[in-house]
């Protein structure tokens, strides 16, 4: 009975012994880079609890703008110090001499150290070139010269960017293969995300040194820089984003307080975004607050702005020319008009913006195919795959930007209702568009017909400056209107600003000439007793050789608040001062 007991201990003991072995071959041969659910690199947590270090590049690829200035990051150099300082004598007078600063700042700022510190703490003192030279000709370990990234903390067109931020298992779904810098930022909105596979780091920059227990140097004061091998990554996005445009249209926009909404400023021969400005502003420690999302890529409720695309489509289909006279002193249901304007043809009904002759022209072209007006807005640009979509690398039909998709009716009833298709003809009802394809509207108006997708991204490139890959300009699949149509619209946009009686002769001023058309948008909502609406304008200029396509919009305010002339005027009036500095 003893024997047996004891070869069972025995048994159970080497059981035991296995499970451990297991277990320690398990952390130390098999998952040391991989453990458990949760990806967790053993290497580099052990690393980090016998280290300190200062990350000089976290490595993640930045964004630029289209003359390749930063748009995310700053550059400064800097004055790194470690903690073991204070443990030796080192001539921290020369140092400070060199900086111009008494000798006992320095001394302060080391005693309250626990870990390698910034000089100036979040508001570095910048360095020269030539003071960074005097210290580093020092050759004081503990003490380092350099220049790192810095996170800007106003991001340029932000919501176009988006942001990033840590999820583990997010980045395992991703990117299964990757093992390293797990805890790494990921891209979760905007280009971030969107261009995530080509920005996601490899390995950060940064200073580091061992030490013990209690935060000493463990081998010494020798401090390490680990940097990436490979000197053509992390690799940079160039954006399409004119840095000094958009900044002048974030400042209109502050001007005039705009809370909801936002300015989209295209180039129409290179059919790409130049500046996108959208409200409420993005708060950087808290960006899913509500202000994340880019309303300009949104869907939203247009108005009177969507008669363009009626009126493309009911020329183009032949149903009215410059001879038929519309009952404008009627509202669409044939009741007196708010705003009377007599008996008036197609060119003068956009001038004025006469609800009548577009509720009528909507129910002839449902009459004649209820999927008209859809397929028109996909021939003006308005709809469709408005943002680059193309194949790169391993990827087919790579999308830049996540665009909402648009709608002129919500169900196939709506289409046979004649009160319903009176409503979508004015831009009411169900009529959801964005304001990147209102501007890209604009834009193949003013090109004569011819439509493009519209870029935010012109190449991304490697470290050094050199492309990786270019997206090239593309047009837009699929039938477009007649360069007649073109021409013809082009005339009675202009007709809204410069007509004695167009709903835009305030804009008349502006320094550029230009066309373009107004927008007021029941929403539906109410603040108290007042309803709210969208405030529209948008169009392109100089009218004579047209450059650029400009939305604005003013969301959720009130008929007596927010006007949308002088937003629009002030915008075109920066753009004219930037060009002609």
């Amino acid at each position: 009975m003893k024997r047996k007991r004891i070869r069972l201990l025995s048994i159970v003991l080497l059981l035991g012994l296995c499970a451990l072995s297991g277990r320690l071959m398990q952390l130390q041969l098999f998952q040391t880079e991989s453990y458990s659910k949760h990806k967790i690199n053993l290497l580099e947590e052990s690393v980090a609890q016998r280290t300190q270090q200062l990350v000089v590049d976290e490595g993640r690829g930045e964004f630029l703008d289209r003359n390749g200035e930063p748009l995310t990051f700053t550059e400064k150099n800097i004055l790194v110090l470690f903690p073991f300082l204070k443990q030796m004598e080192w001539p921290v007078d020369k140092v400070a001499g060199i900086l111009h600063v008494p000798p006992e700042t320095i001394q302060s700022k080391l005693e309250e150290a626990k870990g390698p510190i910034v000089f100036g703490g979040k508001d570095p003192l910048q360095l020269t070139e030539k003071q960074m030279e005097g210290i580093n000709s020092l050759e004081i370990q503990g003490v380092f010269a350099l220049t790192k990234k810095f996170k800007s903390s106003e991001v340029l067109a932000s919501q176009l960017i988006g942001v990033t931020g840590e999820n583990t298992e997010v980045f395992h779904q991703r990117y299964p293969d990757k093992v390293k810098g797990a805890n790494q930022k990921i891209g979760v909105s905007g280009l971030q995300e969107s261009f995530d596979e080509w920005l996601v780091a490899e390995e950060e920059a940064k200073l580091i040194y061992h030490v013990d227990a209690i935060g000493g140097p463990l081998f010494g004061v020798d401090v390490k820089y680990l940097a990436p091998a490979n000197p053509f990554y992390p690799l940079n996005v160039k954006t399409t984003i004119d840095a000094n445009m958009q900044q002048s249209l974030e400042e209109v926009a502050d001007t005039y307080n705009i809370k909801k909404g936002g300015l989209l400023l295209l180039d129409i021969e290179k059919s790409e975004i130049v500046a996108n400005v959208s409200r409420p502003v993005m708060k950087s420690r808290d960006p899913f607050s509500g202000g994340a999302t880019n309303y300009m890529l949104k869907a939203l409720i247009p108005g009177s702005v969507f008669k363009t695309a009626v009126a493309a489509a009911a020329m183009d289909e032949g149903i009215v020319d410059e001879n038929r006279l519309f009952p404008c002193d009627e509202d669409i249901r044939g009741e007196a008009a708010e705003k009377p304007h007599g008996n008036i043809n197609i060119k003068e009904s956009i001038a004025v913006s006469c609800n009548r002759t577009f509720a009528d022209l909507a129910k002839q072209l449902t009459e004649k195919d209820d999927h008209l007006l859809d397929e028109y807005a996909e021939k003006i640009g308005l709809l469709g795959d408005i943002a680059w979509k193309g194949d790169v690398f391993h990827y087919e039909s790579f999308p830049q930007l996540q665009v909402s998709e648009g709608r002129i009716f919500a169900s196939d009833e709506e289409r046979k209702d004649p009160n319903y298709v009176s409503q979508t003809g004015i831009g009411q009802r169900e009529v959801r568009v964005t304001p990147l394809g209102i501007a890209n509207m604009m834009a193949t108006i003013a090109r004569g017909g011819e439509k493009f997708q519209v870029r935010a991204v012109s190449s991304v490139e490697y470290q050094n400056g050199t492309n990786m890959f270019s997206f090239p300009k593309q047009k837009l699949e699929g039938e477009t209107i007649t360069p007649y149509t073109a021409m013809k619209l082009q005339q009675y946009l202009r007709g809204v600003v410069n007509s004695p009686e167009g709903t835009a002769t305030y804009l008349q001023t502006a320094a550029y000439a230009i066309a373009g058309k107004t927008g007021t948008a029941q929403t539906g909502s109410f603040r108290g007793k007042k309803e709210l609406y969208n405030k529209w304008f948008a169009g392109y200029f100089p009218f004579e050789n047209p450059k650029y396509a400009l939305v604005a919009v003013n969301m959720d305010v009130t008929i007596d608040e927010g006007g949308i002339y002088p937003i629009f005027k002030d915008s075109v009036d920066a753009v004219y001062r930037f060009e002609n500095q």
